[in-house]
């Protein structure tokens, strides 16, 4: 209980400081959008594509030792942004710290949850580790709404929480070792045992889906009330909270095919929602595509740990590299296409062509996965 307590205060203190990064590095450091956008590029980059290499050391010094650790960076990050008001390396220095806490956090945070626990009780945990997380990402951004013009009040409040954090990890237990652990293997095998299907469908799942987190409050503005906006995201963060840990046992029973037909419809769904362009529909999508994602983010996760024979801490690191992937995907494709139709004056037509990819995509994944075992089997021994 108390991992899941520490689950939604550090979500908390990032997520009220992640949301307004862009305003507070362009109004503090008074640095022009192309540059903060290779800076918060450069953060993403150190949190996802890391987290393989964190996990596997995450293997050799110990779960707790690990979320001590990152406790830690969490603290040196949010002082480091307390005291940079005056100083642009400080600021970007305290946003890397966060990233790098970020990346050696999460996965032993989610390797602890599962320590020592059967495949039965898996989807409850998987569960309640991702309602923790969902309810900080839920909370931070009210919080950082109400001290977006009092930065020096947000860094200090963040810093207190990360620095309780440091200090309350210091007596978590440390994770039981059984007799059956597996041998630590080198930093060269942490990609060795990939579940390859749940990894490229997170990556297309958060591709997808981040067309929606990223866009949608460009596409909102002057469509719907800010308020309701908001309570929109806020109720999406919610909905997992809610909606994942009811579903979890049925969800841990479903075909994976099954699941990713329900959650990549639920996305298309919601996305064709957008298109309507008033507050009505942008709640409706939005709502149809929380309780998607409560069921495909699950599925994905525990599909790749049923897949994989790694430790749980190895098998999450690999996927957060998925979501890092499909993170990249997002911003490096979905900007030109909204770009593209804002430019023709014909935005609606942006969420119709991400449906259209959410109907279309899963289906294409599966039978190039086909294709290739295929060709596989035909090369095999003769």
């Amino acid at each position: 209980m108390a991992l899941l307590v520490s689950g939604v205060l550090v979500n908390i203190g990032s997520f009220s400081i992640y949301p307004y990064l862009a305003v507070l590095l362009r109004d503090r450091m008074g640095m022009e959008m192309g540059r903060v956008g290779v800076v918060l590029g450069l953060a993403t980059l150190v949190q996802f594509a890391s987290a393989p290499a964190t996990a596997a050391l995450a293997e050799r010094v110990g779960l707790q030792r690990c979320l001590l650790g990152a406790t830690v960076l969490y603290s040196l990050g949010g002082a480091a942004f307390l005291t940079g008001d005056s100083s642009p390396v400080l600021s970007v220095a305290g946003l890397l710290l966060i990233s790098a806490g970020g990346s050696l956090y999460s996965p032993a945070y989610r390797g602890y949850l599962m320590n020592g626990v059967g495949p039965e009780r898996r989807p409850a945990l998987v569960s309640a580790g991702n309602a923790a997380g969902n309810f900080g990402i839920a909370l931070g951004p009210v919080l950082g709404a109400l001290l977006i013009r009092y930065p020096d009040a947000m860094f200090g409040l963040v810093t207190v929480i990360y620095v309780s954090l440091a200090i309350g990890h210091l007596f978590l237990p440390r994770e039981r070792r059984g007799e059956d652990d597996r041998s630590v293997e080198p930093f060269r095998r942490m990609f060795s045992g990939l579940a390859v299907l749940p990894f490229a469908t997170t990556a297309l799942s958060i591709y997808l889906y981040m067309q929606f987190y990223q866009y949608l409050s460009s596409y909102s503005q002057g469509r719907m009330p800010t308020l309701l906006f908001g309570a929109a995201m806020m109720g999406y963060s919610l909905g997992l909270v809610f909606v994942q840990p009811l579903l979890a046992e049925r969800v841990g029973r479903m075909a994976y095919r099954t699941a990713m037909a329900v959650g990549f419809a639920c996305l298309a769904a919601g996305m064709a929602a957008f298109a309507g362009g008033n507050g009505l529909t942008v709640v409706a999508g939005v709502a149809i595509i929380s309780v998607g994602n409560a069921v495909l983010f699950l599925k994905n996760d525990l599909e790749a740990l049923a897949r994989s024979r790694r430790p749980a801490t190895v098998v999450f690191g690999q996927q957060r590299l998925a979501v890092g992937v499909g993170s990249f995907l997002s911003g490096v494709i979905g900007g030109h296409v909204y770009g593209t139709f804002d430019h023709a004056g014909i935005l609606p037509g942006f969420w119709l062509a991400v449906a259209a990819q959410c109907v279309l995509l899963p289906p294409l994944l599966l039978g190039t996965r086909q294709w290739f075992r295929s060709v596989r089997g035909r090369a095999g021994p003769r």
